[in-house]
This record gives structure tokens, C-alpha cells and sequence, in this order.
């Protein structure tokens, strides 16, 4: 059986490591959405200041995006993920603590500044190691992670009731805290399997070229136009779905009558429990499709949201919850798409140099933008205008970032950037790799 590249354990072994970081990372920004009654109740706050606080998390997340993915790429990845995890697990455990709205905005914000560091810098290490047929699959099977702890945080408004909102947050804390030490000693290094022809070839990626300066990145990066669709396409998706997810929960409790601990479970946990299975579908789609179609990466996920677009636009329509939970599933199916082929097709637009600046960006846009719409949509509600309404919007932009997906090409390509300028010798993978070679 023919097989273009043979990976490591190492390769895997990292795409495992981190699929628990990023469990964590999500179920910590999740906590606070699940638990609305509870919390609102013990800071004497509104829906529109509740909203705030994940607003905030997503305005500061994005901004330092950017700089964030930079940083990776400019002084290494294991030790910026490493760093990231230990601040905002740190961050959890001090929300538990806090006792004003001020107080929990601050540890949002902390929230929001550790973990932008995270998943530029992870998703742009595991494209490195995993190339051709595995890439969708390996960034799918980490993302999976994501939609792991999505999933286990609409378990918070249950929990809460069992045992208090701040017991999640403390608990939560800890663990991330611990596992930080538990990377410290069993993530693998660059020089680790040095034998294995992905790692020496990941470790000569990094070194084999020199490094652009900011300035120079983000240029290269905006003047490159699949890369312009590929972040309307965000701004887009982000604008749409982080309301959808963060109002979910209080859609169902206050305009469908459904219990807290049930409303967790309807919004959060189906949602992102489908993007889970769209996930899985669509990462061995495209690493098909791509075999002889390079656009496949942005392909799978248009055609992924133009089928949400109108269900999302039902679910602001009907009050019937059984169809209002199949529509939140084929919409929750379409960011799991999205979120499997979002790095590798960023792969195929950009300079290998600047991937997780690349990441970092499209976090920008999508973040900040669901940010505002996040607080949009609160705002809107203590005007007594229905969460329904806005999800019908978000319908909208789902659309058009649908269009902006079908307009992504691939730049030139041909050899990866470090053998296209003869700095690394011919690889048996070179035939399954497909990413523009550097200007």
C-alpha cells in the first residue's frame, strides 16, 4: 500500500499533547456562558453588562492575536503554549475568586490576553509536522479538543446548581495549572526524534530562512488576496456564530422557556457536540478532495455554510424546539468545517514564515467581531428586541462568508519554501505537499 509519508510518533504525539490543551481552553472561556442566572444573580448584573464579559474576552482575545501569532513564529511555539496554558488557568482560578462585575471583567480580560497566545501558535506547530493527506486530519483531530470542552462547558448551568458557579472555575483552574507542568516535561522538543524526517524537517523550516520582521509579515500577509477573502470570510463567521453560541444558552431559557441546566445542554453542547462530527467529516473530505483539487480546503466549508445559512435563519423563525435543535446542529456542523480547513487553507495562501501570524490575524477579525455582535446582541435584548432576530442576521453573514470561501485560490504552488530556495534536500512527501513556495 502506497502511503506519500510515513508519520512520526512524535507528529502525533503532539497533535494528542495539545488536544487536551485545547479541551481546557475552550471549556475556561465556556464556563461563563452556561452559567447566566447564577452569575447575573451573585454580581447584581443585567443581560447587557453579562454580555460584556465575553465580549471583552473576544475584543482583547483578538487584538492580541496578531502579535501573539508573531510571536510564535519569530521565538518558538512549545514555549509560548506552555506559557499560555499556565496564565489562564491561572485566570480561571481567580475568576472563582472575584466578587464585583469589575473584578470578573479583569480576569476576563487576563483570560482573553493568555489565551490568544494559544492556538496561533499550536495549529501553525502542527502543520508543520503534518503535510499533504494528514493536515486536515491532524488540525481536525486537535480542534476536536475544542469542541470537547465547548461540549463539557454547557455542563456548567448543571454544575452550578449542584455545586455553586465559582466551584467550576476554581476546579477548572487547577487542573489547567497542573497539566502546564505535566507539558513542561513531556512536550517534545524540536531536537526530540531527530532521526524522524518531519521533525528535522519542521526544526529546518524554522531555521533555514530568516525571520521577517512584524512589519514585513503583516504586509506580505494583506497584500496577498486569498488571504484578504479568507479574513472577511472571519470577520464574517466570527460576526455570526460567537452571539449564536453565547446567547444560545439564554435563548432558550428566556424566549423558550427551557430550564438552565437544559438550555446548556440545547445550545452549547449541540452545537458544538455537531461542529465535533462536522469536523470529522470534513477533515477526511477535504485530505481526499485535495489529493487532485488544491481549492478543497476552502471549498468544503462554502458549500458547509451555505447549507447553514437558512437554517440558522429558521431557528430565529420557529418556536418548535425539536426544529430549532436540527438546525442549531447543521449550523454547529458548518463551523466544524470552518475550523478543520482553516489553517490549511491559510496554508495555501501563505508564506510557511508566517503561519501563525496568519492564524493570528484571522483570530483578530473573527474575535473582535464576535465580540461586538456578542454585545450587540445583549444590548439588543434589554431593548426587547429577541435573540432570535440576531441569529436570523447571523444567518446573513454566514452567507456571504459562504461567497468569500468560493472566491479563495491557492498562490504558486510547487516545493515548500525551505527546498524551493536549496536549503533542504528533496523529500519523499514533496509529491502530497502543496503550499506556496516563498516569495
Amino acid at each position: 500500500m502506497h502511503r506519500a509519508e510515513r508519520l512520526s510518533r512524535g507528529a502525533w504525539a503532539i497533535v494528542a499533547l495539545l488536544w487536551l490543551v485545547a479541551t481546557l481552553n475552550y471549556l475556561d472561556r465556556q464556563l461563563v456562558v452556561t452559567m447566566p442566572g447564577p452569575i447575573k444573580a451573585d454580581l447584581g448584573i443585567g443581560n447587557e453588562r453579562f454580555g460584556l464579559l465575553s465580549s471583552v474576552f473576544l475584543w482583547i482575545y483578538g487584538i492580541c492575536s496578531p502579535i501573539a501569532g508573531y510571536v510564535a513564529d519569530r521565538f518558538g511555539k512549545r514555549p509560548v503554549i506552555i506559557a499560555s496554558l499556565l496564565v489562564w488557568s491561572a485566570a480561571t482560578f481567580v475568576t472563582g475568586m472575584v466578587t464585583s462585575f469589575e473584578g470578573m471583567l479583569a480576569a476576563r480580560a487576563m483570560l482573553g490576553v493568555s489565551e490568544a497566545f494559544y492556538m496561533p501558535a499550536a495549529v501553525a506547530l502542527i502543520v508543520e509536522y503534518h503535510r499533504g493527506p494528514t493536515r486536515s486530519r491532524a488540525t481536525g483531530l486537535h480542534l476536536s479538543g475544542v469542541y470537547a470542552g465547548s461540549v463539557l462547558g454547557g455542563l456548567g448551568g448543571a454544575f452550578a446548581e449542584m455545586y455553586g458557579w465559582r466551584t467550576g472555575f476554581l476546579v477548572m483552574g487547577a487542573i489547567g495549572v497542573a497539566y502546564a507542568m505535566v507539558l513542561m516535561i513531556f512536550f517534545p522538543r524540536p531536537s526530540d526524534g531527530a532521526s524522524d524526517e518531519q521533525a528535522r524537517d519542521a526544526t529546518a523550516a524554522s531555521e533555514a530562512l530568516p525571520s521577517t520582521p512584524i512589519a514585513g509579515a503583516f504586509k506580505s500577509l494583506l497584500t496577498t488576496r486569498g488571504f484578504l477573502f479568507l479574513l472577511a470570510m472571519n470577520l464574517l463567521n466570527g460576526a455570526a456564530y460567537w452571539p449564536v453560541r453565547n446567547w444560545l444558552p439564554e435563548f432558550f431559557r428566556s424566549e423558550l422557556g427551557v430550564n438552565q441546566a437544559w438550555s446548556g445542554i440545547y445550545g452549547p453542547m449541540t452545537f458544538n457536540g455537531a461542529a465535533f462530527i462536522g469536523m470529522l467529516i470534513a477533515s477526511n473530505i477535504s485530505d481526499w478532495w485535495s489529493g487532485w483539487n488544491e481549492r478543497a480546503r476552502a471549498l468544503v466549508p462554502a458549500i458547509g455554510f451555505m447549507i447553514a445559512a437558512p437554517c440558522l435563519f429558521a431557528v430565529g423563525a420557529v418556536d418548535y424546539i425539536p426544529i430549532i435543535l436540527a438546525c442549531v446542529l447543521v449550523a454547529g456542523m458548518s463551523q466544524g468545517f470552518l475550523d478543520a480547513n482553516l489553517m490549511p487553507a491559510a496554508c495555501t495562501v501563505t508564506d510557511f514564515r508566517h503561519r501563525a501570524t496568519a492564524y493570528g490575524l484571522l483570530n483578530f477579525v473573527g474575535t473582535t467581531a464576535g465580540g461586538v455582535m456578542t454585545y450587540v446582541g445583549g444590548m439588543l435584548k434589554e431593548q426587547n428586541v429577541p435573540f432570535g432576530t440576531t441569529f436570523q442576521v447571523a444567518s446573513l453573514l454566514i452567507f456571504v462568508a459562504g461567497l468569500c470561501l468560493f472566491a479563495v485560490k491557492p498562490a504558486r504552488v510547487g516545493l515548500s519554501a525551505p527546498r524551493a530556495a536549496g536549503l533542504l534536500p528533496p523529500s519523499r512527501n514533496e509529491a502530497s505537499e502543496r503550499e506556496p513556495a516563498s516569495p
